[in-house]
């Protein structure tokens, strides 16, 4: 079969005619209609057919209509394909992110990879558990979490810890602008408190402050994600716990103002990988920005 009689039957079907074919193609119409019967006489069927002032398909030009159709809309898709297989390659990083974790202080963490040329990054946000099978099933190249693994787990895993970071507190400004000059402590015990859900170390570690400073909390909110409890305090339901770490670029656009730092409360953030991780470029380079800069206050 010819090739070009087969596109410029095509051409002609799509169009509903020889005089708009011969215009979209910038051919004469009986060069058309020449390379169109002999399509025809190759096959031994006729093709076309008249429908008033247009062209009509045949039982058998409907068949071939739907052959070419795939044949010449995969063949258009030639030139994007070329132009992705000879582009550079991207460069593929998934990370777990643990319910409740500062996601302004992972930012900082993942920043020094971000201006990777073709990065393709992926964030997948779940409990401590779910994402160690997913790093153990090398669904994710790194995990950061809020504590290391567990002890004795058969998981060939490596962590670090990234950051060590003090704890502030912040509110809607119109809450904070009517308390009288007092001591945070004081403050926290009669205000609205926003605090991360029960199964983060650090909802723990605010359980364990407050025991210490003698705090009856009011709670009246808990949230898995830190992004969503500081949008809710903005609104004026209470007062949350927020990583110092990146924090000055989350308060102005929520308009929030900082109620105090909890002197002797810090979050952690541990880097975890198994020995897939152990070798990508990127966790790797993370890691050495975390060690040369270790985030702490």
């Amino acid at each position: 079969m010819n090739y070009r009689h087969l596109y410029y039957f095509w051409v002609v079907a799509k169009e509903g005619g020889f005089a708009r074919a011969a215009e979209r193609l910038d051919m004469a119409i009986q060069t058309i209609s020449a390379q169109v019967k002999a399509l025809e006489q190759d096959l031994g069927h006729q093709l076309l057919k008249p429908a008033g002032r247009k062209l009509a398909l045949t039982e058998a030009g409907q068949s071939v209509f739907v052959r070419a159709e795939a044949i010449f809309q995969l063949g258009e898709s030639i030139p994007d394909a070329v132009a992705q297989a000879t582009s550079a390659p991207a460069v593929r990083l998934a990370v777990g992110m643990s319910d409740g974790l500062s996601k302004l202080a992972s930012h900082s963490l993942l920043r020094p990879v971000l201006g990777t040329p073709a990065l393709r990054l992926t964030c997948h946000e779940g409990e401590v558990e779910q994402l160690m099978s997913e790093l153990a099933l090398h669904q994710l190249d790194l995990v950061l979490a809020c504590q290391p693994p567990a002890k004795g787990s058969d998981q060939r895993l490596t962590s670090d810890r990234l950051m060590v970071c003090p704890v502030d507190w912040y509110g809607p400004a119109a809450m904070i602008r009517k308390l009288p000059p007092e001591p945070l402590m004081a403050s926290l015990a009669r205000l609205p408190l926003l605090l991360p859900t029960g199964h983060t170390r650090l909802r723990e570690r605010i359980e364990r402050w407050f025991e210490a400073h003698q705090i009856a909390p009011q709670v009246v909110g808990e949230f898995e994600d830190s992004a969503l409890m500081a949008l809710f305090a903005s609104q004026g339901m209470g007062v949350f716990p927020l990583a110092a770490l990146g924090a000055d670029r989350l308060a102005p656009s929520l308009r929030l103002r900082l109620l105090g730092r909890s002197e002797g409360l810090y979050e952690e953030i541990h880097g975890i990988r198994s020995r897939r991780g152990l070798h990508h470029p990127l966790v790797m380079q993370i890691l050495s920005a975390a060690a040369v800069h270790p985030l702490r206050y």
